[in-house]
């Protein structure tokens, strides 16, 4: 892809070259161009080699003297400043390109995420645009910190990078999304209509719907594919005090983690508080146990409100018609029953797989 054009300084030019080109095809000295200005001529050295800055009162005498508007020698000046702190921008970015190696660049480019640079200072440039942060320094300070289990897991210090990828697509994506002001009795209300939604099998028959749902709530629900090295499953957060944000990876494929992992994340927007942030993922170490086995029993509760119904199934004995039957009274996919029944040790793990339906992102990443 091609490089920022505006990044591109091959050379810069002060506005004193300006200057010298109209004092040339004026036919005047610089000894008087000082005196038509009432410039020392220490001045107009510093003006002719950038040194001196054009204020809105030099501009005006330009405008006199060379006869160019005042606007032209104002951006000209500003147009030159840009470029020197471009200019130094570039050089600190190109004392940052290790901090390249932290992220899986090549997933965040074909995600759409990210543009490719050749060019590692652009790269870096590029990489603290999609953060939104002027700085590694801000980086470090803003998605670093960002949980408990983000300062306690060792396995999100050696991924920090791919981890705050993630979340800051979501974070983009969320943003994008029209919201109500949070609602609480309003979300708890639309339970019901979230929970049939379990029985669509295309996620283009739930996803909008989802997101419509929830968003007239105040939560902004938001699908973002996990790249290499990000172990995350789910993550919730306040974006604001009437907005939350649900945001889910869809890592594990399937339709029973999907759901479950969806109503865990609700549980804790409607049960905890607005200034939590939960990051939910395999072996992370720093979670809330108490808070994350509540969403859990949330979760369970929300999708299988009559545990009773699953008390006739004998462990390593049950059918593929006894899960159907029992998942129509439920008024649930099947292959929601079949995750539960696992969980609880009913059946083993590889035990009637086929009832789960499996979703696939468009750009499947392969560990």
């Amino acid at each position: 892809m091609p490089e920022a054009p505006r990044f591109a300084c091959d050379w810069i030019s002060p506005p004193g070259d300006t200057i010298e080109d109209a004092l040339k095809e004026l036919g005047m000295t610089q000894v008087e161009f000082a005196e038509r200005t009432g410039f020392s001529k220490k001045h107009v050295n510093g003006l002719i080699k950038g040194s001196v800055a054009i204020t809105a009162e030099t501009a005006l005498k330009l405008e006199a003297v060379l006869g160019a508007p005042a606007a032209f020698w104002l951006r000209r000046e500003m147009e030159y400043r840009e470029d020197l702190a471009r200019t130094k921008a570039l050089d600190e970015a190109a004392a940052n390109k290790e901090w390249l190696k932290e992220f899986p660049l090549a997933e965040m480019v074909r995600f759409g995420w990210i543009r490719r640079h050749r060019n590692k200072a652009f790269q870096v440039i590029e990489l603290l645009r999609f953060f939104g942060v002027a700085s590694v320094d801000a980086w470090a300070t803003r998605f670093a910190k960002l949980s408990p289990a983000f300062r306690a897991s060792e396995k999100f210090a050696r991924q920090r990078g791919a981890v705050s990828a993630w979340l800051r697509r979501a974070e983009v994506e969320a943003q994008a999304l029209r919201l109500e002001p949070f609602d609480r009795d309003a979300l708890s209300r639309a339970i019901t209509d979230l929970r049939g939604l379990t029985n669509e099998v295309e996620p283009s028959a739930f996803t909008l719907r989802m997101q419509e749902i929830c968003g007239r709530c105040g939560v902004a629900v938001v699908f973002v594919p996990a790249p290499r090295g990000c172990p995350v499953s789910g993550a919730t957060w306040w974006a604001a005090p009437e907005r939350a944000v649900l945001a889910l990876s869809l890592r594990y494929k399937t339709n029973d983690h999907l759901w479950f992992s969806f109503f865990h994340e609700l549980g804790h927007i409607l049960k905890h508080g607005k200034k939590l942030r939960f990051i939910e993922g395999n072996g992370l170490d720093g979670l809330d146990e108490d808070k994350e086995r509540e969403a859990d029993v949330f979760a369970s509760k929300v999708l299988i409100p009559e545990p009773g119904l699953l008390r006739d199934f004998v462990k390593g004995a049950v059918s593929e018609a006894q899960v159907r039957s029992v998942a129509a009274k439920l008024d649930i996919a099947p292959g929601l029953v079949v995750g539960r029944l696992q969980h609880d040790g009913v059946i083993p793990y590889s035990h009637l797989n086929g009832l789960k339906v499996r979703y696939k992102w468009m750009n499947e990443t392969k560990e």
